[in-house]
């Protein structure tokens, strides 16, 4: 699965391989998966793409707009792409996380 991933961002940079922040954003969903390959099948998510999360950053900059300019850091932009994928936010994660509780019968009586 994750080599499904890097294929199709792969194939979309290719696409759009003048588009600076299409490569900045591929490039950082292709560390990302490599990282956690267990969140490979978010990027493979239909009508998911590299554009719609740039999308994504767009609308969430305008909202936050101070004198007419929205402006987002990498961290807050890469957050941004994440949850358009779906990946659980890392909050999330640890809520999700199994509690295993180690206790015998004689630490309870």
């Amino acid at each position: 699965m994750i080599q499904q991933a890097l294929q199709k961002l792969q194939q979309e940079m290719a696409a759009k391989s003048k588009d600076a922040y299409v490569q900045h954003v591929g490039s950082f969903l292709t560390g990302y998966v490599r990282n956690h390959p267990e969140h490979a099948a978010f990027v493979l998510t239909d009508g998911k793409t590299i554009i719609g999360s740039l999308n994504a950053m767009k609308e969430e900059a305008k909202k936050k707009q101070s004198n007419g300019v929205g402006v987002l850091s990498d961290q807050q932009g890469f957050e941004i792409v994440l949850k358009y994928f779906g990946v659980p936010s890392k909050q999330e994660q640890v809520v999700a996380a199994p509690v295993e509780l180690k206790a015998s019968l004689d630490d309870l009586l």
